[in-house]
């Protein structure tokens, strides 16, 4: 199934939090006429679409390569988010991620980009989440233990990381597939810890539920992320008769959350509920249900894969306003997650 140019404009009309009124008015269309677009029951003359592309913040050429991209415009993309987050909220970073997968493929159908792993693809009935991720670790051939700069794992496996800020805490990622290689959009703000058990999760969606969706989407990503943090073989031994000081110790150590790894040793069967209910509790008393401590002393992850792309491509000569159009983006003003570093560049 192919995109279809009303679904881009839509999405990016959505992406940039606009109304149809609004859009049509930059454009010099009525909102009838942008309704029908939209619902792909017209389709706009090429003066017309260059004025649409430009109230949109991209190119015509972006518009346009829409019936090149494999896949539908992603509904209900992958999303880790609470239940309070706002339908609004998820809905326009939803829209936003399928206009990454947009502007992604475009460039890399300028750009060839090729990864030094994969990023494999299970059937959730027939391998559970928790072999996935062993198994996706073997053929990473990653060491036993600890993951140190998930990022760099991933990128290395052709995902493509975005990050900015959601101006919400309920929303921590998303990802979708586009052609073979996964785009993955993380909450900026959020504490290392977090961001990286949002990166597993969504790489067990990645993994999992490219092609068929399972009832416990959700519950086979947890598992997933927990196993691909904390083997279970490895940690087990460590989470016996945890304490406070302890929880401290391990954080340092594996880079997840206290909460997660309280989690990780009741579904192991070395804490009681009683236990896990014990140091809940102490949590609230200190406040730390919401914030936790050390958090800002782990290894910050950050995306580096994209801009890398900018400054290979200034390298070879192409100012920003050049590089901002291959991806798609009409303004060179923009920011954009290709944006190259500047004068000191960086060579992949």
């Amino acid at each position: 199934m192919k995109a279809a140019l009303g679904d881009v404009l839509q999405a990016a009309r959505r992406a940039r939090g606009l109304r149809q009124p609004e859009v049509a008015e930059a454009a010099g269309v009525t909102q009838a006429a942008l309704s029908r677009y939209e619902n792909n029951q017209r389709t706009p003359e090429p003066e017309v679409l260059a004025r649409l592309a430009s109230a949109l913040g991209v190119t015509p050429e972006l518009l346009e390569s829409a019936g090149r991209i494999r896949g539908a415009m992603a509904v209900d993309a992958h999303m880790r988010r609470r239940q309070t987050a706002k339908p609004t909220v998820w809905r326009q970073l939803e829209a936003q991620l399928n206009m990454y997968r947009l502007h992604t493929r475009h460039l890399l159908e300028e750009v060839g980009l090729h990864a030094e792993q994969i990023v494999p693809r299970f059937d959730p009935v027939e391998t559970p989440a928790s072999d996935a991720a062993r198994l996706v670790r073997m053929q990473w051939r990653m060491p036993v233990g600890p993951v140190r700069d998930l990022a760099g794992w991933m990128e290395a496996a052709g995902c493509v990381l975005i990050e900015q800020n959601f101006d919400t805490a309920r929303v921590d990622g998303l990802s979708q597939w586009v052609e073979d290689h996964p785009v993955v959009m993380l909450n900026r703000p959020s504490p290392t810890d977090r961001k990286r058990l949002t990166m597993s999760h969504e790489l067990g969606h990645l993994c999992l539920h490219s092609i068929d969706v399972t009832e416990d989407v959700e519950a086979e990503a947890n598992a997933f992320a927990a196993e691909f943090l904390m083997p279970a073989v490895t940690i087990r031994p460590q989470l016996r008769n945890l304490t406070i000081g302890k929880l401290y110790d391990l954080k340092r150590e594996w880079g997840v959350s206290m909460q997660a790894l309280i989690e990780r040793a009741y579904s192991l069967n070395v804490m009681t509920a009683t236990q896990r209910t014990s140091l809940y509790k102490r949590f609230s008393s200190m406040g730390w249900r919401t914030r936790e401590p050390v958090s800002d002393e782990l290894p910050p992850e950050d995306a580096r894969l994209t801009r890398r792309i900018g400054d290979v491509l200034a390298e070879k000569g192409l100012t920003p306003a050049e590089i901002a159009r291959l991806a798609g983006f009409a303004d060179a003003e923009t920011e954009h997650p290709f944006r190259p570093s500047g004068p000191r560049l960086r060579t992949v």
